[in-house]
């Protein structure tokens, strides 16, 4: 925020004061410089300089997000241990926060003067699906020739999430990749004998097998590949600013690597490939390492 001025104006010239006023004007006059003023003198004096701030909005809630803009002179900024991204024209950043994230993060900024300002953001807990279970947890496909399939698909998922395409998705409003039932939310759990099992990375929407679906907001393609083991059919967009949307199971895919699509381009079609129980979509949000939940970024489908 810019330095706010008063500014005085002394107005008595040395013929311009009726009797008495002059006495006024120096009563009103700051001691230490009445001596020192001319009539007809101005005078600046500055207020305190305001402290900085952060300025932003969203769902501060576990799986949710927030984007606004750090303070001015900001040279570096920080939410919690993850180091934050911020256009320098305009100082707009965005952040999320994991399922699992805990009540309290800290969001920090360094100036350029070497000062630091923080404050203190409260994210609100949430009620998951947790099913309990009185089974014991199955064994994952954790052999070594199960592993030796699987480890490039994770590689390739891992490094395309990685990628810096500088997208500006990120500053839209999110829409629907498509319509339809809701068969999985974003979460859920079981609990095997007191066994965590892992959580509903995102949503599933089941519109019907072969229905197109479309980008949620602007990106670049980052990995679109066929035939993986648990994803089936899979494209991951960067929407800049660390944030990616998943897409799997599908039956076809439209777009390739490399491209640019905008929000509501159709990208490719519903499907049961992979690890599947039937035709749906799942679509996953990631910001870094924190999973998000896709309904807090489109709101209600209607």
């Amino acid at each position: 925020m810019a330095i706010g001025w008063i500014t005085l104006a002394l107005t008595c010239a040395v013929t311009g004061c009726a009797p008495g006023e002059a006495e006024v004007a120096a009563k009103k006059t700051p001691v230490a410089v009445q001596s020192k003023l001319a009539p007809g003198d101005v005078i600046t004096i500055p207020h305190p300089r305001p402290a900085p701030d952060f300025k932003y909005q969203g769902e501060l809630t576990q799986g949710g997000w927030i984007r606004g803009s750090v303070p001015s002179g900001t040279v570096s900024a920080t939410l919690g241990d993850q180091q934050l991204a911020f256009e320098r024209r305009d100082l707009e950043f965005f952040a999320a926060f994991d399922r699992d994230s805990p009540s309290s993060l800290t969001l920090s900024a360094t100036l350029a003067n070497g000062k630091i300002y923080s404050e203190q953001i409260t994210v609100s807990p949430r009620k998951w699906n947790i099913q309990r279970v009185n089974v014991a947890k199955r064994g994952g496909g954790s052999s070594e020739a199960w592993w030796k399939k699987r480890e490039p698909e994770w590689l390739a998922i891992k490094g395309a999430r990685e990628k810096v395409t500088g997208a500006m998705g990120w500053q839209q409003n999110f829409i629907w990749p498509v319509k339809g039932r809701i068969s999985g939310h974003f979460g859920r759990q079981r609990i095997y004998r007191g066994e965590p099992g892992s959580y509903h990375s995102g949503i599933d929407i089941a519109p019907g097998n072969g229905v197109p679906f479309v980008a949620p907001a602007d990106g670049v393609v980052v990995l679109a590949r066929t035939g993986f083991s648990l994803e089936g059919n899979i494209i991951i967009i960067d929407h800049g600013g660390g944030l990616n949307s998943a897409f799997l199971h599908a039956s076809k895919l439209a777009v390739k690597e490399g491209q640019a699509v905008k929000q509501g381009d159709y990208i490719g079609n519903v499907g049961s490939t992979g690890r599947s129980t039937g035709p749906h979509l799942h679509w996953s949000l990631k910001w870094r390492d924190a999973r998000l939940d896709p309904l807090l970024f489109t709101g209600p489908m209607n």
